[in-house]
């Protein structure tokens, strides 16, 4: 006698990064797009983790937003999507005393659908205090690489000034590395022109970490000897190098080189991760690690690495 297959128990969500972002923002259907006539929600509606459909002319922006520059026209296909499927992810919102609701997360999805003509959109209301808005609001641009470098420096240093979060405690509720975030918050010490170059994409987030290990006043100049010569990352490194270390050889480099590629690997990896110049001996899997420093900023970033607690 045939019996039907057994049902095959549901897979649990995968945690998303930092503070599981995807339980708060669950895949859904579309919804149906609401009646001209339809009533708005009431206000203040309560926290429910149910999705409800709120007018957008209720939505305010969110003032913990990182994300500073939009793509025209990747809105305008967003826009174009949501007017033929609507939403397929529901915004995230905390509700306002006076009625209104605030962004947390979602705020490309809320201005396509204000070009796609939509008059609401689904949001999920949540009760969160400003440092974990400000933290989902992170976490979501992390998970969708969204943010330039400085606009996730920005949003690292608005957590350290504003909400007084130690380097490790910002890691753990962004998910983040601390060398990375620490690499991040060093960002904030560049002029304002190299800020730009890093903003525009002229500069890579490597080529950026590598010049905060200058003087601010030698920075400019080098930024545009990277850019005007087109420099590698590694080249770039090289270039620092030799302006922090003018007394280092060329003869004695290369006797401290580590000619094992494995260590070499390693060395390259330290060195991106601090910042600073790392010189590995190794003999037959014995030897030294070397992490030069120049100034008392530099000293910090290494002991940061060895303290966990920021």
């Amino acid at each position: 006698m045939d019996t039907a297959p057994a049902a095959k128990p549901t897979d649990p969500k995968r945690r998303a990064l930092g503070r599981g972002l995807e339980s708060l923002l669950p895949r859904r259907t579309p919804p149906p797009e609401p009646a001209a006539d339809a009533a708005a929600p009431p206000e203040g509606a309560p926290p429910t983790g149910a999705p409800l459909e709120i007018e957008l002319a209720l939505l305010d922006r969110n003032p913990f937003q990182t994300r500073t520059h939009y793509d025209a026209g990747k809105l305008t296909e967003l826009a174009q999507s949501i007017a033929v499927h609507g939403v397929m992810q529901p915004v995230t919102v905390r509700s306002m005393p006076d009625g209104r609701y605030q962004l947390i997360s979602g705020e490309r999805r809320w201005l396509a659908s204000a070009e796609a003509g939509k008059t609401h959109i689904p949001a999920i209301v949540r009760e969160v205090s400003n440092v974990q808005a400000l933290e989902m609001t992170i976490v979501e641009n992390m998970q969708r690489a969204d943010l330039n470098p400085m606009e996730q420096a920005r949003a690292y240093h608005r957590l350290g000034s504003e909400f007084n979060l130690t380097i490790n405690e910002m890691a753990v509720s962004t998910g983040a590395p601390r060398t990375t975030v620490s690499n991040y918050l060093r960002l904030m010490k560049l002029p304002e022109s190299v800020q730009q170059q890093v903003e525009s994409g002229e500069l890579s987030f490597g080529h950026a970490k590598l010049l905060a290990a200058l003087d601010p006043h030698q920075v400019a100049v080098v930024a545009r000897r990277v850019t005007a010569g087109a420099f590698s990352v590694r080249q770039t490194e090289e270039l620092i190098q030799d302006i922090l270390h003018p007394e280092t050889s060329a003869k004695q480099r290369k006797l401290i080189e580590p000619l094992d590629p494995n260590v070499r690997e390693l060395r390259d990896e330290l060195q991106r991760a601090l910042g600073l110049r790392v010189h590995i001996e190794d003999r037959d899997g014995k030897g030294k690690v070397i992490i030069e420093y120049t100034k008392l900023d530099d000293f910090d970033i290494i002991m940061r690495s060895f303290h966990p607690e920021g």
